[in-house]
């Protein structure tokens, strides 16, 4: 087993979330964009109750802007301001830690006042100065591997974190690039990422994306995919997974073939857990 720094996550009024070896395994896990209150009430309200009913470390995912869209006509998210202003409701009113993607430096100082976590999306990974700027926040920072980079290449962002002060931090093994349109999960990402020194996360959802196909079109995802893919990377020593839900896919604002049905995310996360404990028994993680 190779032993990852903890990382803490959570502040006063929110559940604590540690992430590290030997550790429960933890979710984050929620909507892909920030959508209308009902619809976050809804999801941030039964997470609360899985985590409380299967005893598992939940941290709330949803993102205030989207940037990555193949169209500026696709929602791109409700923006910073009202954004933050959901997920600060979130977090206060169903006590979870929360955690949002980061896009430029000047949206820093307002998320830094309601983020738990601050998430460097996969392709601004290698981006300097926000990379550098994240980490003077001091806060928790979730690096999600480029498709486009090596396990072994997240030594970079990871260099310019330390240099800069934090060692919270965590990495998303979220896929490579297979072709032109399709991802492919190497496992042997996840220990090897671990030996840089810190947790990392799986990311199935993500994997599954059929990319160049809008994301509203069936064809754009095969989420049949994602319970077998997250019980590989748990299997491989995972010490988080990621994952984004939905109340209801198919009308999700985005993502919407590869985001897994809330309806069936208890099934997932009890079979899911049972592995990641029986894992951890045997000194795997």
């Amino acid at each position: 087993m190779i032993r990852v720094r903890t990382v803490e996550v959570g502040e006063p009024g929110t559940r604590r979330v540690s992430i590290g070896s030997e550790l429960p395994m933890a979710w984050i896990v929620g909507p892909c964009v920030v959508e209308d209150q009902r619809i976050m009430a809804n999801a941030a309200e039964r997470l609360k109750k899985l985590s409380e009913k299967l005893e598992i470390p939940i941290i709330f995912k949803s993102s205030f802007e989207k940037d990555n869209r193949s169209s500026e006509e696709n929602y791109p998210g409700p923006g910073i301001d009202d954004g933050l202003e959901i997920l600060a409701w979130i977090k206060s009113e169903f006590e979870l830690p929360v955690i949002s993607d980061i896009h430029r430096i000047e949206d820093l100082p307002s998320a830094r006042e309601v983020l738990d976590v601050i998430q460097i999306p996969a392709f601004l990974c290698q981006q300097t100065s926000l990379v550098i700027a994240c980490a003077k926040t001091g806060k928790p920072i979730n690096v999600k591997k480029g498709q486009f980079l090596s396990p072994e290449g997240m030594s970079s962002p990871v260099g310019k974190l330390e240099r800069s002060g934090n060692s919270k931090i965590m990495l998303t093994e979220r896929g490579a690039c297979f072709g032109y349109n399709q991802m492919v999960a190497d496992m042997t990402a996840i220990p090897t990422m671990q030996a840089l020194g810190y947790p990392v996360v799986f990311d199935a959802g993500h994997q599954v994306r059929r990319y160049g196909i809008p994301s509203a079109d069936p064809r754009g995802g095969a989420r049949e995919f994602i319970p077998p893919l997250l019980r590989a990377g748990v299997a491989a020593g995972a010490n988080a997974v990621f994952l984004e839900t939905h109340p209801n896919p198919q009308e999700a604002l985005c993502d919407a073939a590869s985001q897994f049905p809330l309806d069936e995310l208890e099934d997932l996360m009890s079979q899911t857990q049972d592995l990641a404990n029986l894992i951890r028994q045997q000194g795997h993680a």
